[in-house]
């Protein structure tokens, strides 16, 4: 059965690193609410949660996706890009070691795992203000070690990678073409998101359908009529601190690991 690493939202969440949006007042409250109902959907689509000790001085630390990369065969620890975030890192490793060997980033190299689009056997990377050359050199490293195809790729007027873009299932992606140029994914077909809702790109693929933000529905419609299964997720509080679908977990064992 696949496992969900998670980690609660801190009470500190509001002093949270932004990059690319304003700061508004998060509701601590409703936060939490909205990251149990996701916790919940997970579970429903067949996932293990396993609970990372909580950081209430961390406010970024929820989004447990950035600081740590998974493959078959190892999971590789990051070193992020925002130095307040650094602290987050130890306990994930330490629960993450259960189910791999460790391999850790060392600096000065700066990785996020939001920068980190694995499709099966290939690994896309994107340098950001969060993942530096020295990180994409370390990475691609590691994932040459165990035989993965490694690429970096651009992007542009977003946090992370996986703002921009991210694997639907089977050959397709979804993405803002605004931020990226799906040309860089060679043999897969680019499905835009609706240019209203920009943030819409980053969906999450778990169980038999897709976990998708509740703040995209003309995006959500699109994809169903591509058949697609979409579950709506209001993360409207953690989408003010730049958090999306995927940044909640880390999946070990999940169907993103596609052959």
């Amino acid at each position: 059965m696949p496992v969900a690493l998670i980690r609660a939202v801190s009470p500190t969440i509001d002093g949270c690193e932004l990059s690319y949006i304003a700061r508004t007042p998060i509701d601590v409250a409703r936060a939490v609410a909205q990251h149990a109902a996701y916790e919940r959907c997970l579970e429903r689509r067949g996932y293990t949660l396993v609970r990372i000790d909580e950081a209430p001085d961390c406010p970024d630390a929820v989004f447990v996706e950035d600081t740590a990369v998974v493959l078959d065969e190892v999971a590789i620890v990051t070193r992020p890009g925002a130095e307040s975030r650094r602290a987050e890192v130890g306990a994930v490793a330490t629960v993450l070691q259960r189910y791999r060997p460790l391999r850790r980033i060392e600096g000065p190299a700066t990785l996020d795992g939001g920068d980190v689009l694995r499709i099966g056997r290939t690994v896309f990377v994107g340098h950001s203000r969060r993942t530096n050359d020295d990180g994409l050199e370390q990475l691609g490293a590691i994932a040459a070690e165990f035989g993965y195809a490694f690429h970096p790729v651009s992007f542009r007027g977003c946090l992370h990678l996986k703002s921009a873009v991210t694997h639907c299932g089977g050959r397709d992606l979804l993405v803002n073409p605004e931020w990226i140029d799906a040309r860089q994914f060679r043999g897969f077909e680019a499905m835009a998101i609706d240019p209203g809702e920009p943030f819409a790109a980053n969906i999450l693929r778990a169980g038999d359908g897709l976990i998708h933000g509740a703040s995209f529905p003309r995006t959500r419609r699109a994809l169903e009529q591509r058949g697609y299964r979409v579950e709506a997720i209001d993360l409207s509080e953690l989408e003010k601190a730049e958090g999306g679908v995927t940044c909640g977990a880390i999946v070990v064992g999940s169907v993103d690991d596609e052959r």
